[in-house]
Protein backbone atom coordinates (compact mmCIF):
# COMPACT_ATOMS: atom_id res chain seq x y z
CA UNK A 1 0.00 0.00 0.00
CA UNK A 2 1.30 3.49 -0.87
CA UNK A 3 2.32 5.74 2.02
CA UNK A 4 1.28 9.28 2.86
CA UNK A 5 3.28 11.30 5.38
CA UNK A 6 1.23 13.70 7.53
CA UNK A 7 3.35 16.41 9.19
CA UNK A 8 1.62 18.62 11.78
CA UNK A 9 2.44 19.58 15.37
CA UNK A 10 -1.22 19.25 16.37
CA UNK A 11 -2.20 15.63 17.12
CA UNK A 12 -5.88 16.29 16.37
CA UNK A 13 -5.01 17.57 12.89
CA UNK A 14 -2.91 14.48 12.18
CA UNK A 15 -5.72 12.25 13.42
CA UNK A 16 -8.31 13.91 11.14
CA UNK A 17 -6.09 13.53 8.06
CA UNK A 18 -5.10 9.97 8.97
CA UNK A 19 -8.74 8.99 9.36
CA UNK A 20 -9.60 10.44 5.96
CA UNK A 21 -6.91 8.48 4.07
CA UNK A 22 -6.48 5.28 6.10
CA UNK A 23 -8.66 3.12 3.80
CA UNK A 24 -6.53 3.75 0.70
CA UNK A 25 -3.06 4.51 2.07
CA UNK A 26 -0.66 3.65 4.88
CA UNK A 27 -0.39 6.77 7.04
CA UNK A 28 2.89 7.84 8.65
CA UNK A 29 2.93 10.78 11.06
CA UNK A 30 5.50 13.38 12.15
CA UNK A 31 4.92 16.18 14.65
CA UNK A 32 7.71 18.45 13.34
CA UNK A 33 9.99 18.95 10.37
CA UNK A 34 12.91 17.07 11.92
CA UNK A 35 10.88 13.88 12.27
CA UNK A 36 9.48 14.38 8.78
CA UNK A 37 12.92 14.46 7.13
CA UNK A 38 14.01 11.34 9.01
CA UNK A 39 10.97 9.49 7.66
CA UNK A 40 11.41 10.84 4.12
CA UNK A 41 15.01 9.61 4.00
CA UNK A 42 14.14 6.05 5.03
CA UNK A 43 10.64 5.45 3.62
CA UNK A 44 9.18 5.36 0.11
CA UNK A 45 6.60 8.13 0.43
CA UNK A 46 3.92 8.82 -2.21
CA UNK A 47 2.79 12.23 -0.89
CA UNK A 48 3.40 14.66 1.97
CA UNK A 49 0.68 16.66 3.75
CA UNK A 50 2.73 19.40 5.36
CA UNK A 51 1.87 22.08 7.92
CA UNK A 52 3.98 25.23 7.71
CA UNK A 53 4.05 26.54 11.28
CA UNK A 54 5.61 23.97 13.65
CA UNK A 55 8.12 23.93 16.52
CA UNK A 56 11.64 22.40 16.20
CA UNK A 57 11.59 22.72 12.42
CA UNK A 58 8.95 24.39 10.25
CA UNK A 59 7.40 23.30 6.96
CA UNK A 60 9.36 25.74 4.75
CA UNK A 61 12.61 24.27 6.07
CA UNK A 62 11.39 20.78 5.16
CA UNK A 63 10.44 21.96 1.67
CA UNK A 64 13.83 23.63 1.28
CA UNK A 65 15.71 20.40 2.01
CA UNK A 66 13.36 18.31 -0.13
CA UNK A 67 13.99 20.76 -2.95
CA UNK A 68 17.78 20.56 -2.53
CA UNK A 69 17.64 16.74 -2.50
CA UNK A 70 15.42 16.64 -5.59
CA UNK A 71 12.60 14.95 -3.65
CA UNK A 72 9.95 17.44 -4.79
CA UNK A 73 10.40 16.19 -8.36
CA UNK A 74 9.06 12.77 -7.38
CA UNK A 75 6.98 13.35 -4.22
CA UNK A 76 4.02 15.76 -4.31
CA UNK A 77 3.91 18.07 -1.30
CA UNK A 78 0.58 19.60 -0.21
CA UNK A 79 0.69 22.51 2.21
CA UNK A 80 -2.21 22.20 4.64
CA UNK A 81 -2.32 25.27 6.84
CA UNK A 82 -4.54 27.79 8.59
CA UNK A 83 -2.08 30.54 7.68
CA UNK A 84 -3.24 32.75 4.83
CA UNK A 85 -0.17 34.93 4.29
CA UNK A 86 0.51 35.46 0.60
CA UNK A 87 4.29 35.80 0.99
CA UNK A 88 4.56 32.62 3.06
CA UNK A 89 2.42 30.59 0.65
CA UNK A 90 4.33 31.92 -2.37
CA UNK A 91 7.58 30.75 -0.79
CA UNK A 92 6.06 27.29 -0.43
CA UNK A 93 5.08 27.22 -4.12
CA UNK A 94 8.53 28.39 -5.17
CA UNK A 95 10.14 25.60 -3.17
CA UNK A 96 8.09 22.94 -4.97
CA UNK A 97 4.74 22.57 -3.21
CA UNK A 98 2.11 21.37 -5.72
CA UNK A 99 -0.87 22.87 -3.88
CA UNK A 100 -1.88 24.85 -0.81
CA UNK A 101 -5.01 23.76 1.03
CA UNK A 102 -6.28 26.19 3.64
CA UNK A 103 -8.01 24.90 6.78
CA UNK A 104 -10.85 24.15 7.25
CA UNK A 105 -11.25 21.83 4.27
CA UNK A 106 -13.74 19.29 2.92
CA UNK A 107 -12.29 15.81 3.42
CA UNK A 108 -13.94 14.23 0.35
CA UNK A 109 -12.64 17.03 -1.87
CA UNK A 110 -9.18 16.80 -0.34
CA UNK A 111 -9.08 13.01 -0.76
CA UNK A 112 -9.92 13.20 -4.50
CA UNK A 113 -7.49 16.04 -5.08
CA UNK A 114 -4.54 14.29 -3.44
CA UNK A 115 -5.30 10.85 -4.91
CA UNK A 116 -5.36 12.29 -8.44
CA UNK A 117 -2.00 13.99 -7.99
CA UNK A 118 -0.45 10.85 -6.50
CA UNK A 119 -1.55 8.88 -9.58
CA UNK A 120 -0.17 11.58 -11.88
CA UNK A 121 3.21 11.54 -10.13
CA UNK A 122 3.25 7.74 -10.15
CA UNK A 123 2.78 7.64 -13.93
CA UNK A 124 5.41 10.34 -14.44
CA UNK A 125 7.92 8.55 -12.20
CA UNK A 126 7.32 5.26 -14.05
CA UNK A 127 7.84 7.02 -17.38
CA UNK A 128 11.07 8.63 -16.19
CA UNK A 129 12.36 5.24 -15.01
CA UNK A 130 11.51 3.72 -18.40
CA UNK A 131 13.25 6.52 -20.28
CA UNK A 132 16.32 6.21 -18.04
CA UNK A 133 16.45 2.47 -18.70
CA UNK A 134 16.23 3.02 -22.47
CA UNK A 135 18.95 5.70 -22.38
CA UNK A 136 21.26 3.38 -20.45
CA UNK A 137 20.56 0.60 -22.95
CA UNK A 138 21.32 2.94 -25.86
CA UNK A 139 24.59 4.00 -24.21
CA UNK A 140 25.56 0.33 -23.87
CA UNK A 141 24.74 -0.29 -27.53
CA UNK A 142 26.75 2.80 -28.55
CA UNK A 143 29.77 1.67 -26.55
CA UNK A 144 29.56 -1.87 -27.95
CA UNK A 145 29.32 -0.51 -31.49
CA UNK A 146 32.34 1.75 -31.03
CA UNK A 147 34.37 -1.08 -29.50
CA UNK A 148 33.39 -3.42 -32.35
CA UNK A 149 34.51 -0.91 -34.98
CA UNK A 150 37.74 -0.30 -33.06
CA UNK A 151 38.38 -4.05 -33.02
CA UNK A 152 37.92 -4.17 -36.79
CA UNK A 153 40.53 -1.44 -37.17
CA UNK A 154 42.88 -3.43 -34.94
CA UNK A 155 42.53 -6.49 -37.18
CA UNK A 156 43.51 -4.41 -40.20
CA UNK A 157 46.29 -2.39 -38.57
CA UNK A 158 48.19 -4.15 -35.81
CA UNK A 159 49.18 -0.81 -34.18
CA UNK A 160 45.65 0.53 -33.87
CA UNK A 161 44.45 -1.58 -30.93
CA UNK A 162 46.67 0.05 -28.30
CA UNK A 163 46.83 3.25 -30.33
CA UNK A 164 43.10 3.99 -29.98
CA UNK A 165 43.24 3.33 -26.23
CA UNK A 166 46.04 5.86 -25.85
CA UNK A 167 44.19 8.34 -28.07
CA UNK A 168 41.20 8.13 -25.69
CA UNK A 169 43.43 8.91 -22.69
CA UNK A 170 45.22 11.77 -24.43
CA UNK A 171 41.95 13.22 -25.75
CA UNK A 172 40.43 13.16 -22.27
CA UNK A 173 43.43 14.97 -20.75
CA UNK A 174 43.58 17.64 -23.46
CA UNK A 175 39.81 18.24 -23.77
CA UNK A 176 39.35 18.64 -20.02
CA UNK A 177 42.31 21.01 -19.82
CA UNK A 178 41.21 23.06 -22.86
CA UNK A 179 37.74 23.37 -21.35
CA UNK A 180 39.22 24.69 -18.09
CA UNK A 181 41.84 26.99 -19.62
CA UNK A 182 39.84 28.68 -22.39
CA UNK A 183 36.20 29.83 -22.04
CA UNK A 184 35.60 29.49 -25.79
CA UNK A 185 36.38 25.77 -25.55
CA UNK A 186 34.35 25.12 -22.38
CA UNK A 187 32.09 22.06 -22.62
CA UNK A 188 30.01 20.07 -20.10
CA UNK A 189 31.70 16.89 -18.86
CA UNK A 190 28.96 14.84 -20.55
CA UNK A 191 30.02 16.25 -23.94
CA UNK A 192 33.71 15.66 -23.26
CA UNK A 193 32.90 12.04 -22.42
CA UNK A 194 31.18 11.68 -25.80
CA UNK A 195 34.17 13.22 -27.58
CA UNK A 196 36.50 10.76 -25.83
CA UNK A 197 34.28 7.88 -26.98
CA UNK A 198 34.16 9.28 -30.52
CA UNK A 199 37.96 9.61 -30.67
CA UNK A 200 38.18 5.80 -30.81
CA UNK A 201 36.85 5.98 -34.37
CA UNK A 202 39.26 8.59 -35.72
CA UNK A 203 40.97 5.99 -37.94
CA UNK A 204 37.91 3.87 -38.76
CA UNK A 205 38.47 4.61 -42.47
CA UNK A 206 41.68 2.55 -42.42
CA UNK A 207 39.42 -0.49 -42.75
CA UNK A 208 39.04 0.51 -46.41
CA UNK A 209 42.79 1.04 -47.11
CA UNK A 210 44.58 -1.84 -48.96
CA UNK A 211 46.96 -3.95 -46.85
CA UNK A 212 49.94 -3.29 -49.14
CA UNK A 213 49.66 0.41 -48.27
CA UNK A 214 48.40 0.19 -44.69
CA UNK A 215 51.14 -2.22 -43.61
CA UNK A 216 53.96 -1.11 -45.92
CA UNK A 217 57.25 -1.15 -43.94
CA UNK A 218 58.86 1.65 -45.95
CA UNK A 219 58.00 5.19 -46.98
CA UNK A 220 54.83 5.56 -49.05
CA UNK A 221 55.04 6.83 -52.61
CA UNK A 222 53.14 9.98 -53.54
CA UNK A 223 50.39 7.87 -55.12
CA UNK A 224 50.21 5.55 -52.12
CA UNK A 225 50.01 8.50 -49.71
CA UNK A 226 47.07 9.92 -51.68
CA UNK A 227 45.27 6.61 -51.16
CA UNK A 228 46.21 6.57 -47.44
CA UNK A 229 44.78 10.09 -47.06
CA UNK A 230 41.42 8.71 -48.17
CA UNK A 231 40.97 7.01 -44.78
CA UNK A 232 39.52 10.33 -43.53
CA UNK A 233 36.68 10.40 -46.06
CA UNK A 234 36.24 6.63 -46.17
CA UNK A 235 35.73 6.71 -42.42
CA UNK A 236 32.85 9.13 -42.95
CA UNK A 237 31.38 6.79 -45.59
CA UNK A 238 31.41 3.96 -43.04
CA UNK A 239 29.89 6.10 -40.28
CA UNK A 240 27.13 7.37 -42.57
CA UNK A 241 25.74 3.85 -42.72
CA UNK A 242 25.11 3.64 -38.96
CA UNK A 243 23.78 7.01 -37.64
CA UNK A 244 20.28 5.69 -36.92
CA UNK A 245 21.58 3.22 -34.33
CA UNK A 246 24.20 5.49 -32.72
CA UNK A 247 23.70 8.34 -30.28
CA UNK A 248 23.41 11.42 -32.50
CA UNK A 249 26.02 13.43 -30.57
CA UNK A 250 28.57 10.60 -30.62
CA UNK A 251 27.88 10.12 -34.33
CA UNK A 252 28.42 13.82 -35.06
CA UNK A 253 31.65 13.94 -33.05
CA UNK A 254 32.88 10.70 -34.64
CA UNK A 255 32.12 11.93 -38.15
CA UNK A 256 33.85 15.26 -37.61
CA UNK A 257 36.94 13.72 -35.97
CA UNK A 258 37.29 10.96 -38.57
CA UNK A 259 37.19 13.53 -41.38
CA UNK A 260 39.22 16.36 -39.84
CA UNK A 261 41.89 14.94 -37.52
CA UNK A 262 44.49 15.55 -40.24
CA UNK A 263 43.52 19.18 -40.84
CA UNK A 264 46.09 21.77 -39.73
CA UNK A 265 45.86 25.27 -38.24
CA UNK A 266 47.50 26.87 -41.31
CA UNK A 267 45.14 25.17 -43.79
CA UNK A 268 47.73 22.71 -45.12
CA UNK A 269 46.03 19.58 -43.84
CA UNK A 270 43.54 17.29 -45.53
CA UNK A 271 40.96 16.40 -46.81
CA UNK A 272 39.19 19.79 -46.82
CA UNK A 273 42.05 22.24 -46.26
CA UNK A 274 40.33 23.81 -43.25
CA UNK A 275 42.28 26.37 -41.27
CA UNK A 276 42.11 28.07 -37.89
CA UNK A 277 38.88 27.70 -35.98
CA UNK A 278 37.17 26.23 -39.03
CA UNK A 279 38.48 23.05 -37.40
CA UNK A 280 36.49 22.07 -34.29
CA UNK A 281 38.39 21.99 -31.02
CA UNK A 282 37.79 18.24 -30.62
CA UNK A 283 39.30 17.49 -34.05
CA UNK A 284 42.25 19.77 -33.21
CA UNK A 285 42.81 17.94 -29.93
CA UNK A 286 42.61 14.48 -31.51
CA UNK A 287 45.03 15.68 -34.21
CA UNK A 288 47.68 16.56 -31.60
CA UNK A 289 47.02 13.36 -29.64
CA UNK A 290 47.29 11.30 -32.84
CA UNK A 291 50.59 12.88 -33.88
CA UNK A 292 52.13 12.54 -30.42
CA UNK A 293 51.19 8.87 -30.14
CA UNK A 294 52.34 8.15 -33.71
CA UNK A 295 55.74 9.70 -32.95
CA UNK A 296 56.30 7.91 -29.63
CA UNK A 297 55.12 4.49 -30.83
CA UNK A 298 57.00 2.04 -33.06
CA UNK A 299 55.40 1.56 -36.48
CA UNK A 300 56.15 -0.79 -39.37
CA UNK A 301 57.85 2.10 -41.16
CA UNK A 302 59.82 3.64 -38.24
CA UNK A 303 61.16 3.23 -34.71
CA UNK A 304 59.63 5.14 -31.81
CA UNK A 305 60.90 8.62 -31.00
CA UNK A 306 61.53 9.59 -27.38
CA UNK A 307 58.97 11.70 -25.54
CA UNK A 308 61.34 14.67 -25.62
CA UNK A 309 62.00 14.38 -29.35
CA UNK A 310 58.29 13.99 -30.13
CA UNK A 311 57.43 17.12 -28.12
CA UNK A 312 60.19 19.06 -29.87
CA UNK A 313 58.91 17.98 -33.31
CA UNK A 314 55.34 19.03 -32.44
CA UNK A 315 56.43 22.43 -31.10
CA UNK A 316 58.69 23.03 -34.12
CA UNK A 317 55.89 22.33 -36.59
CA UNK A 318 57.61 19.30 -38.13
CA UNK A 319 54.26 17.47 -38.14
CA UNK A 320 52.17 20.43 -39.27
CA UNK A 321 51.04 23.65 -37.62
CA UNK A 322 48.73 23.37 -34.60
CA UNK A 323 46.55 25.89 -32.75
CA UNK A 324 48.84 27.80 -30.31
CA UNK A 325 46.19 27.44 -27.58
CA UNK A 326 46.07 23.66 -28.05
CA UNK A 327 49.87 23.57 -27.90
CA UNK A 328 49.72 25.55 -24.64
CA UNK A 329 47.22 23.03 -23.26
CA UNK A 330 49.63 20.28 -24.36
CA UNK A 331 52.53 22.06 -22.64
CA UNK A 332 50.65 22.63 -19.37
CA UNK A 333 49.75 18.93 -19.15
CA UNK A 334 53.01 17.43 -20.36
CA UNK A 335 53.54 15.31 -17.23
CA UNK A 336 50.10 13.68 -17.57
CA UNK A 337 50.73 13.13 -21.27
CA UNK A 338 54.10 11.49 -20.63
CA UNK A 339 52.47 9.08 -18.16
Amino acid sequence: MEKILVVDDMEINRAILAEGFKDAYTILEAENGEEAMEILKRENISAVLLDLVMPVRDGLSVLQEMNELGMVLHIPVFIITAANEDELLMKAYNLGAVDVIVKPFLMNFLRCRISNVIELYKHRNDLEALVKEQVERLETINQSMVETLATLIEFRDCESGEHVKRICGLTEILMNAASEMYPEYRLPQSEIDKIVTASVLHDVGKIAIPDNILQKPGRLTKEEFEIMKQHTTRGCDILQKIPDIMDSDIYNYSYDIARHHHERWDGRGYPDGLKGDEITIWSQVVAVADVYDALTSPRVYKAAFSHEKAVEMIYNGECGVFNPKVLEVFKQNIDKIRK
